[in-house]
């Protein structure tokens, strides 16, 4: 797989990475991602962080931005039957670049449950999220079918989970997906 934010994130053998919630109250939400050694290797902001409905953040361990991710508005985005969410990454230069779309379907009696399409900028590469995030049982499968990431329960837990991610995979992309599907089932990372 190619890199989607950069090649920096991707490993030559599978991970399995842990994300830890944190608590509205104490921290302002969000997630923090840990590799087997519990090193951090991501922290994902949301609005509680950031005061902003619809923003998230992913940040290195370091705590340099690596994704900015917000949900479109605006009323084209009241009449469609579909959420919609773009990541951009920053050039050398510090300026924005689309990376990432993500649409969901809206939550109401009216919308057709779906999967959740990623599209994946430039180029015509997709991927779909598979499963349910809340019962921290989905994957993102890419347009040939493969599972490059599988999202897993950690047993005795709802604030810990853990995802393993296959070989050549951009573990920023797959958080950035992750960071997103909480903020859409109202987890940590909402407000």
């Amino acid at each position: 797989m190619k890199a989607v934010v950069s090649k920096l994130h991707c490993s030559s053998m599978e991970e399995v990475m842990v994300v830890r919630r944190r608590p509205h109250v104490v921290n302002g939400g969000g997630f923090v991602v840990t590799d087997c050694k519990e090193n951090i290797v991501f922290k994902i902001d949301g609005c509680g962080v950031l005061g902003t409905k619809g923003e998230l953040v992913l940040r290195d361990g370091d705590g340099n931005d690596l994704l900015l991710i917000n949900k479109k508005g605006g009323m084209v985005q009241a009449l469609s039957i579909h959420n919609k969410w773009k990541g951009y990454s920053y050039d050398y230069q510090g300026s924005p670049k689309p990376v990432f779309s993500l649409r969901d379907p809206k939550h109401s009696c009216f919308s057709i449950i779906g999967s959740i399409r990623i599209s994946v900028q430039p180029g015509n590469c997709y991927f779909d999220v598979k499963g349910y995030f809340p019962d921290r049982d989905c994957g993102i499968i890419d347009s040939t079918g493969n599972v490059i990431a599988q999202v897993k329960e950690w047993i005795g837990s709802r604030d810990i989970y853990k995802v393993v991610i296959k070989p050549s995979v951009d573990k920023a992309f797959v958080f950035g997906v992750i960071a997103v599907l909480d903020y859409i089932y109202g987890e940590s990372t909402s407000c």
